[in-house]
């Protein structure tokens, strides 16, 4: 069911858009980077891959600047909800991430005291996510994430946001990152379906977390940051290893720990993806990634809550019973594991 229900291409891709605004005293600067897909999904005849053509972009500069000016809504208190018009001066192709960015402006003879910030980009896709970055100079202001269910947010333009929105908004990103990756949750569920006591369990979630959270860190601030290319293929690779030990292996000799961490290291690469995407100041990192990483733990130990008391029910119900629920189980996640593996390294 799991490969069903995976769309073509990674196992936890997400649509997401980026949006940097800058303000100045003399006016705000506004980037936005997002998908060629998406940009020309509502750009009639227009093909992905011509907004890569620098002369196909520049044909179509008009109609983006309109779609963007539809989509990106920037107003000021006092304006009865208009939105300040913004500039488009320049647009560049990213070809190695199949993006466009956009550069626009604003110029004012005064920054207005709040802004109120509309971006709801992709509206066909409601899984969609756009990451708003607001800086005032080379300090960052905010941080918010807009979705369909939350597409504005306002804020005073001098005033930092506080740590604790911060951190709310970053582990919402979390657990919904760990939710829409049923790679990392059938990795997580292969380890679990030889059963054992809460205590070995709860040891091999913790090997898992300790790994993948040092990855996690190590991509995040650029230490450390292998391409997807590599990560994602070896990550299917786990899954079908965990699911091939949950048929053959031996209850005597058990290796899970062992497992967990030397692939949670993998998984952190994995995970890291959407913060290394925003490309945060330092000083912002610190807290994005402790509460992103907070809300992968949250909703991985929902999976892990929801899954062992059901396993355990079956396991005191009939050995039979159990075997079959076992074997079924590590059958599917081997053959999503393969299945993986083979549609990422084409």
């Amino acid at each position: 069911m799991a490969v069903c229900l995976t769309p073509p291409g990674y196992g936890h891709d997400e649509p997401t858009s980026f949006v940097d605004v800058r303000l100045s005293s003399v006016g705000m600067e506004v980037e936005l980077t997002a998908s060629i897909t998406d940009l020309a999904h509502d750009l009639p005849q227009v093909e992905p891959d011509m907004l890569l053509k620098p002369e196909r972009v520049d044909a179509q500069r008009d109609a983006l600047a309109k779609l963007v000016a539809s989509r990106l809504r920037i107003s000021a208190s006092g304006s009865g909800g208009e939105a300040l018009p913004l500039e488009l001066k320049e647009i560049m192709p990213v070809p190695e991430k199949r993006d466009l960015r956009l550069v626009l402006g604003h110029a004012w003879a005064a920054a207005p005291e709040t802004l109120k910030v509309e971006a709801l980009m992709f509206p066909y896709d409601a899984r969609h996510r756009t990451f708003v970055n607001v800086y005032n100079g080379e300090e960052i202001l905010r941080q918010d994430i807009v979705t369909a269910e939350n597409p504005a947010y306002e804020f005073h333009s001098t005033r930092q946001q506080g740590i604790p929105a911060v951190v709310a908004e970053f582990v919402k990103a979390g657990i919904h990152h760990i939710f829409i990756g049923p790679d990392h949750i059938l990795f997580v569920v292969g380890l679990m379906l030889l059963g054992g006591s809460l205590g070995q369990l709860l040891k091999i979630v913790t090997a898992f977390t300790i790994a993948h959270s040092i990855t996690l860190g190590l991509a995040t601030f650029r230490i450390l940051s292998p391409p997807s290319s590599l990560v994602e293929p070896v990550i299917a690779l786990s899954i079908v290893f965990v699911g091939v030990h949950a048929l053959f292996g031996k209850k005597k000799h058990d290796p899970r720990l062992l497992f967990a961490f030397c692939f949670g290291l993998i998984h952190g690469f994995g995970f890291a993806s959407v913060l290394q995407e925003m490309v945060l100041p330092r000083q912002a990192l610190g807290w994005s990634l402790f509460a992103f990483n907070a809300g992968v733990e949250i909703g991985q130990g929902c999976i892990v809550l929801t899954v062992a008391p059901l396993l355990a029910f079956v396991r005191n119900r009939s050995d039979r019973m159990a075997d079959g629920v076992v074997t079924t189980g590590a059958l599917a996640v081997t053959a999503a594991g393969a299945f993986w593996f083979f549609q990422r390294v084409r």
